[in-house]
């Protein structure tokens, strides 16, 4: 039996990684739960923006709470290591599929998740089990 939950349970050691991990998570959750909101209603997509946001902030914010939950101690850095991340690979992504070109708005928008992420992390440290 304990191979067994050696084998499925697996754990990601690294703070910033893991809290990478749940924060797409949250955005993939987040873009399911947009897309069935204009499949079910009348809105179009220009109407999304700010909801979009919203859920990237959701998402920064749970990526940087996770990062300092398992970061022993300064979680504000390892929320914002995250946030930083977080955003630059939203950013990649959209340069590379949409075809994109980055502006100054977007180093304002990898800041604002990084703080978002940073907030997150404060609460996550001190939410660490004992």
């Amino acid at each position: 039996m304990y191979l067994i939950r050696r084998l499925f349970s697996w754990r990601i050691s690294s703070p910033v990684l893991s809290g990478l991990c749940r924060s797409f998570l949250w955005m993939l959750l987040g873009a399911v739960v947009l897309s069935l909101l204009l499949w079910s209603s009348g809105m179009k997509e220009q109407d999304l923006a700010m909801y979009t946001y919203i859920v990237h902030g959701i998402a920064a914010a749970f990526g940087g709470l996770t990062a300092g939950r398992r970061a022993e101690s300064r979680g504000w850095y390892q929320g914002a290591l995250t946030g930083i991340l977080y955003g630059v690979i939203v950013l990649l992504v959209g340069f590379l599929a949409l075809d994109s070109s980055p502006a100054g708005i977007d180093g304002l928008w990898v800041l604002a998740a990084a703080a978002i992420s940073a907030l997150g992390g404060i609460f996550g440290v001190n939410l660490q089990k004992t």
